[in-house]
């Protein structure tokens, strides 16, 4: 008897908890999952969306070192690009009214490895000191001969600036 009370009042008090889980988890419908197309990407023929949000984040495409709206243009020298792309990004967020605070994860895509440091010189003034994660690692033939290519993840919605 002791058995099937604590059984039943146990069942009783995760019946709830379990009620609200399954209330809380998020809908996986198409609509929760938003392209943003820019006129330079439609223009450019690009197979694939400038930003997609989703679950509360904005994910941006790899941005590389591209005047903005152009689908070429690169800047000259590692500093230059890195500066550009760093740019790109935050004027990608500027449309969604996001800042480089927003920014929770990025990776990091760079030709030759020896640049590394140069390019860290550029992404830290982006940054007031707290940084987002990041992964990164040399790659050969980036986009249109680019020396350093980045991808940024955003946290969306408010408190943001």
């Amino acid at each position: 008897m002791k058995n099937s009370t604590a059984a039943a009042l146990g069942a009783a008090l995760l019946l709830p908890v379990i009620a609200t889980a399954a209330s809380a988890r998020p809908d996986d419908g198409a609509d929760d999952i938003v392209r943003h197309e820019s006129e330079a990407f439609r223009a450019g023929g690009y197979p694939f969306s400038e930003a997609v949000e989703a679950g509360g984040f904005l994910f941006l495409s790899g941005m590389i070192g591209t005047q903005p709206g152009t689908a070429g243009g690169l800047e000259e020298g590692i500093e230059a690009q890195s500066k550009r792309v760093m740019d790109n990004i935050q004027a990608a967020l500027a449309k969604h009214g996001l800042g480089m605070d927003r920014i929770v994860k990025c990776t990091v895509m760079i030709d030759d490895m020896d640049d590394w440091a140069a390019f860290n010189e550029v992404y830290r003034t982006y940054f007031d000191g707290s940084y987002p994660a990041r992964s990164a690692f040399g790659a050969d033939g980036l986009a249109l001969g680019a020396l350093v290519e980045v991808e940024c993840i955003a946290l969306a919605g408010s408190n943001s600036g």
